[in-house]
């Protein structure tokens, strides 16, 4: 089979590809820039210079292929410009299932998120849940504005579109907030964590995985949760003690203390730059909050399963290690 991949040079999009060729597929990837897609040529992926935001540049590597995974996006929390965020969330989708339509192609698997449901307030939902609160970030706003008014729409016009929604992804090559958090436990540089932060943890291999169950047996139409086991941040933190001996965080503060420490931060942005990891985007979303989904679904339909959190979180912590000269 011939698939088109966006968002391959990423995180998740780059362990698709990987396991898409793999698995004996030809494989084409856009990149803005080949040359940061060296790693993904010499793996024989086809690279092919390219934007989202420009239909016409996708046009003649999407023609023929048997399906496209749509994964690209524009992902971060505390930026101090957000500008691309609704262009590429938002119109980048647009544009590639617009293409993935008039070429008629036989099926699509588009990366959305969990963000989408926003704060869960504790409850594991499924994916039949419809936020009704606030965003918290603009990575949720214009991510929610992708799934509800661009993707399901066009599966309401007969588009053969499966929708995977991922929670927190982890893993060795991570550059997320996540990662940022992960070095700076190592180094003794993280102060807090905070009380009932909670997500759903999912390694990248098993994230990418239920990209391919979703496109080789999803249901056109159907929304899979491709999120892992729920740990709030202070358990994440307390096995990672356990795992590398480096002592977790002791300082614990509520939900309310951190939107106050968030509210601070946003009269401090703007006056002087903050970094992302103390912006106040960034503590809002980590003051008490929980994305939490269920995959059963994806289980039950997908045959989709996920490593324990144990082991992947171990890989992960030793890689960082080693990376900072700890090992």
């Amino acid at each position: 089979m011939k698939y088109f991949v966006t968002g391959a040079t990423g995180f998740i999009g780059g362990h698709v590809a990987r396991q898409l060729v793999e698995a004996g597929h030809r494989v084409t990837a856009l990149a803005r820039d080949p040359a940061k897609a060296t790693d993904l040529a010499a793996l024989g992926v086809t690279v092919w210079q390219g934007d989202i935001l420009d239909k016409e540049s996708m046009r003649a590597p999407m023609t023929g292929v048997d399906g496209v995974f749509h994964i690209a996006a524009w992902y971060k929390v505390g930026a101090k410009d957000a500008s691309m965020a609704y262009r590429i969330n938002v119109e980048g989708t647009r544009s590639v299932l617009e293409l993935m339509h008039e070429l008629e192609i036989p099926k699509g698997v588009y990366t959305s998120t969990l963000a989408v449901f926003s704060d869960t307030g504790g409850r594991v939902v499924d994916e039949n849940y419809y936020m009704t609160g606030e965003f918290l970030s603009e990575y949720d706003r214009t991510k929610w504005v992708a799934h509800y008014q661009v993707a399901l729409p066009m599966i309401e016009k007969g588009l053969p579109l499966v929708v995977v929604l991922p929670g927190l992804v982890y893993g060795p090559g991570d550059h997320s907030s996540v990662r940022t958090a992960v070095v700076q436990y190592l180094q003794g540089r993280l102060p807090v964590s905070p009380q009932k932060t909670a997500f759903c943890w999912a390694h990248v291999e098993d994230t990418a995985r239920g990209h391919l169950l979703a496109m080789e047996k999803g249901k056109p139409g159907a929304s899979y949760i491709i999120a892992g086991p729920v740990y709030t941040f202070i358990e994440a933190l307390a096995m990672a003690e356990q795992i590398t001996g480096v002592p977790a965080p002791r300082l614990h503060p509520g939900p309310g203390t951190m939107r106050a420490l968030s509210k601070l931060m946003r009269f401090v942005e703007r006056f002087m730059p903050v970094p992302e990891v103390y912006a106040s985007e960034m503590l809002r979303i980590l003051a008490g909050v929980t994305y939490l989904g269920s995959h059963a679904k994806a289980r039950r339909e997908l045959g989709y399963t996920l490593r324990p959190f144990e082991e992947g979180w171990r890989e992960t912590l030793y890689h960082e290690m080693e990376l900072l000269g700890m090992r």
